[in-house]
């Protein structure tokens, strides 16, 4: 098992959590004020800093946490030896599929920047489940979209170099910013590595290479020139990029 090193004290605030601050979180979107009312009694927000540890892997599964501001990554690993599973951005919660099923978290969960978290009892968000049709329905799409999200990472981890997996991850990158081609990586270039399971030497490597296929890179400044070019060499198609969109 991962054994992350310690992580630094936790600014816990239980007191001023109110419906409004669910609203961001799309899981919550659509629950009645009267519902989120009553589970923001017994949330609390967290501030944590870069490098923090939020959630422990093989740890009891007590709470679901949700991403108000900064990055997180997911991660799993044995015998100290770590991978990126998923980067994470405000608007998400984290490993829901464990709060459900009440079984312990199966990753561990680290802060990539500041962050600030939305948290609330396993329990409460499970009574919430139980009597709130709404609710139990987002909670089916979230863990339905994940899924997919999943699925479409294990294709290309099974049939898509290395190579052709970052450009993958250019494109969709591109997408969900400003669609133009242009956007700044969020995180580290070695996050990114682990992240599409390959070693930072290789990541640089590739993103030589791609600048036949038009892409630019400076610093962590991206510039997709030729986006159709990129999404040919990499054979991703129009359904499999609004699966990853949605």
């Amino acid at each position: 098992m991962l054994t992350l090193k310690p992580t630094a004290t936790r600014s816990r605030r239980s007191a001023g959590v109110s419906p409004a601050d669910f609203k961001s979180i799309r899981l919550f979107a659509d629950v009645p004020d009267a519902h989120l009312q009553e589970l923001a009694r017994a949330a609390w927000q967290e501030g944590l800093p870069p490098r923090a540890v939020v959630i422990e892997q093989q740890a009891p599964c007590e709470a679901l946490y949700a991403l108000l501001e900064g990055t997180v990554e997911v991660l799993s690993g044995l015998d100290d030896q770590e991978t990126v599973i998923d980067v994470v951005e405000p608007g998400s919660v984290l490993l829901l599929a464990c709060v459900v099923t009440a079984i312990p978290y199966i990753a561990s969960v680290r802060t990539l920047s500041a962050v600030r978290i939305l948290a609330m009892p396993a329990a409460a968000v499970r009574d919430l489940f139980d009597g709130d049709r709404t609710f139990a329905r987002s909670v089916a799409g979230e863990l339905s979209r994940s899924s997919c999200r999943m699925i479409l990472d294990l294709k290309s981890l099974k049939v898509r170099t290395s190579i052709e997996r970052l450009a993958d991850w250019l494109i969709d990158a591109a997408d969900q910013t400003n669609g133009n081609g242009e956007f700044r990586l969020p995180f580290r270039k070695r996050t990114l590595a682990s992240r599409l399971g390959m070693t930072p030497e290789c990541l640089s490597r590739s993103l030589r290479s791609l600048s036949a296929h038009g892409v630019r890179v400076r610093g962590r400044e991206v510039i997709l020139a030729d986006r159709a070019a990129l999404a040919a060499f990499a054979g991703i198609g129009d359904q499999e990029s609004g699966i990853r969109t949605q």
